[in-house]
């Protein structure tokens, strides 16, 4: 089993969790976050100067079994990607053992 970690741009997270959803990955959480990256380009909105040296993103963990790990990756890859600085990471790590609180089932068949 693989946690999949990806930070993404907040305006990509709906078209993001639809893709995953199609592809079967059905349940992950999220969160907002604020992150310090290479994007660091003052903006001006309605006459006001701003930094984006902190910038607003959402935080997707994700734990799938290991067949699911390729197609969960390129998904977020695919819909999350802009082709500009600031599209966000992926990190991806082994999952030793999860279990179902309700039942108290282990394995890979508590993430169907």
């Amino acid at each position: 089993m693989k946690k999949i970690e990806a930070i993404i741009r907040k305006s990509k997270f709906s078209e993001v969790k639809t893709a995953l959803h199609e592809v079967g990955v059905n349940f992950f959480s999220y969160w907002d976050v604020t992150a310090l990256g290479n994007e660091r380009i003052g903006k001006v909105y309605r006459g006001i100067s701003f930094s984006t040296a902190d910038i607003q993103r959402r935080y997707l963990s994700i734990v799938v079994n290991d067949d699911f790990e390729k197609v969960t990756i390129d998904t977020i890859i695919k819909t999350a990607g802009t082709g500009e600085v600031g599209d966000g990471k992926i990190f991806v790590y082994d999952v030793k053992e999860t279990y179902r609180i309700r039942t108290g089932e282990k394995g890979g068949e508590t993430l169907r």
